[in-house]
């Protein structure tokens, strides 16, 4: 398994690094447009929607991103939208997680739909908005998620007491969250002296936040770091409630596409939004 889940991530850097490096944003776009095509056609079979209905959904949502990227995606969104975004996740996301696996099925599934195609379109935005700004605003999100998912997992297995949520994700325990937010915030002060020493302009997010003082940055990082786990939570949810483990098998090894991202989902908007605002 170790093995095919190497091999897997492999070849999808192969893929992506190129596209990211790529001075224009349109290879980027189509590739990440493609991994979102495959996203929605995952969430469209995990709340209900059939094998036909799940391909046209998966499809409209890229052909669509793709297009209103080509006609608008020169026009920066304003924070407010950002926000708006945000907003929207931190609700469903406290809801969804406060009622638990056997209510999400309760949910209307044309809200359920609606719901994954706009944070998907969402997040698919803030991505190719994000590398429209540069590398370092790009990984410096990227890097926010994949912290504090490797730190709360060791963390976790050395030190893991006491459940977060045990119905919805039995392996997660909050000493490992207290972990990935421990890392994040020693991620952002190690960046920051990086870009400030060797890498001015870099354009991350972390000196950004420290430029506004203590306060803030804490605040907001650690708001970033609990929406990532919230985030892979609510995925599990989705999981659960269609009785699935994984999110489809496309990326042998790692299950699907949402199962790699799922974190992702709700943060992009957010630094997006913080960048925005901090502009």
């Amino acid at each position: 398994m170790l093995r095919l889940r190497v091999i897997t991530a492999v070849l999808l850097l192969l893929v992506l690094l190129p596209a990211m490096v790529y001075p224009g944003p349109w290879p980027f776009a189509l590739v990440t447009g493609a991994l979102m095509a495959a996203a929605g056609w995952e969430w469209c079979r995990l709340n209900g929607a059939g094998p036909r209905a799940a391909r046209v959904g998966g499809a409209a949502l890229a052909v669509g991103l793709v297009v209103l990227w080509w006609r608008w995606g020169h026009a920066p969104w304003p924070a407010a939208v950002w926000w708006g975004i945000t907003a929207l996740w931190a609700v469903v996301l406290v809801l969804a997680l406060r009622q638990g696996v056997e209510a999400w099925g309760r949910w209307p599934r044309m809200v359920r739909l609606v719901f994954g195609a706009l944070v998907l379109g969402a997040a698919w935005w803030a991505l190719v908005s994000l590398h429209a700004r540069g590398l370092g605003a790009l990984l410096s999100a990227f890097l926010l998620v994949w912290v504090a998912d490797i730190a709360a997992y060791f963390g976790g297995k050395a030190l893991g007491r006491h459940k977060l949520a045990p119905r919805i994700s039995p392996g997660k325990s909050w000493e490992g969250a207290l972990s990935g937010a421990l890392a994040v915030l020693v991620l952002a002060q190690l960046w920051t002296a990086v870009e400030r020493a060797w890498l001015p302009g870099a354009d991350g997010l972390y000196p950004r936040l420290w430029a506004q003082g203590v306060p803030l940055a804490l605040s907001a990082l650690l708001l970033l770091t609990a929406a990532s786990v919230a985030g892979d939570l609510f995925e599990s949810l989705v999981k659960r409630s269609a009785g699935v483990k994984d999110s489809s098998g496309l990326l042998p090894g790692h299950g699907g596409v949402l199962d790699r991202i799922d974190a992702l989902l709700p943060v992009l908007p957010a630094v997006m939004a913080l960048h925005t605002w901090l502009a």
